[in-house]
């Protein structure tokens, strides 16, 4: 994945937070990509949607924090495709802008008005209109303040124990939570209710249907040429290997040598890739709708 020398990014979308403590909070909801941390991880709570009024603040799993790039000032550092092809947090910026400029389009063809919502960058712990979360959550949606929260040091993680590694594998989790936003905008999130874990729970269809969102974005990446200056097979690999690395089934089997779908809340590692390829290979997101029979 490579940026166009000289494109101009706009880090306005980005909040940067990252070696900032912030006082905690109680209560909201969380929408994650995924908490890979601490070893059980209570995946089937920290994987999809977390209620603080029932589990009270968001604890660290096991007290032992992802660790980060050191704080920088994205204002001021991502400002061209060229930063993104050096720097780490740039590219995540880069993403950002496009996925969103994706869904403005999106939105603006069926009469909608699409509203932008920042990536809060983040060290250790956070607070959120949902409560406060660490990085052992993972990167989450918040539907309350509408915003994406990430401790970049997810991604060591993700590569380092799961073996997805790669740009486009960031960008695919980037992607995926901008997924549960545009959710949010067309009431899906308020489908889920109580149907929290399971093979067909609504929260694994809402998770599918972000997944198949990120593979929509994927492909109008690869057309685009006014931000990137290469898209590859290869990268779209690396997003199709990180979708299977983190299916409920492949999280459970390593961290407790078995699986149980009646706990699953994202789905199995065939269902997410499947649904980025859907995605993908469709190219739009009327091709996502996992509400309407088996998935």
């Amino acid at each position: 994945m490579r940026f166009r020398r000289g494109a101009r990014l706009d880090p306005s979308q980005v909040t940067d937070l990252r070696g900032r403590s912030r006082g905690r909070a109680r209560g909201g909801l969380v929408l994650g990509g995924g908490g890979l941390g601490g070893g059980a991880l209570l995946l089937y709570l920290l994987f999809a949607v977390l209620t603080g009024g029932g589990l009270g603040e968001l604890e660290p799993l096991d007290g032992r924090a992802i660790g980060t790039d050191s704080p920088g000032q994205v204002s001021e550092a991502c400002r061209r495709g060229e930063d993104a092809n050096e720097r780490q947090d740039c590219r995540i910026v880069a993403v950002v802008n496009s996925v969103q400029a994706y869904w403005d389009g999106v939105f603006e063809r069926s009469g909608r008005r699409y509203p932008y919502a920042d990536t809060v960058f983040f060290t250790d712990e956070v607070q959120t209109g949902c409560g406060y979360a660490s990085s052992q959550v993972g990167p989450f949606y918040c539907p309350r303040d509408e915003l994406v929260y990430i401790d970049l040091g997810f991604f060591d993680e993700l590569r380092s124990r799961f073996g997805a590694g790669g740009d486009f594998a960031q960008a695919y989790v980037i992607a995926h939570e901008y997924g549960h936003h545009v959710q949010n905008q067309t009431g899906v999130l308020e489908r889920i209710g109580g149907d929290r874990q399971g093979p067909e729970s609504r929260a694994v269809r809402a998770e599918l249907q972000a997944d198949c969102y990120a593979g929509a974005w994927a492909a109008d990446a690869v057309r685009d040429q006014r931000l990137f200056e290469e898209l590859t097979q290869r990268d779209i690999d690396e997003a199709l290997d990180a979708a299977s690395a983190i299916g409920d089934d492949r999280i459970q089997e390593r961290a407790r040598g078995q699986v149980n779908p009646e706990t699953w809340t994202h789905g199995s590692a065939e269902q997410r890739r499947r649904w980025f390829s859907r995605g993908y290979e469709r190219g739009t997101p009327a091709a996502c709708d996992t509400f309407s029979g088996g998935i």
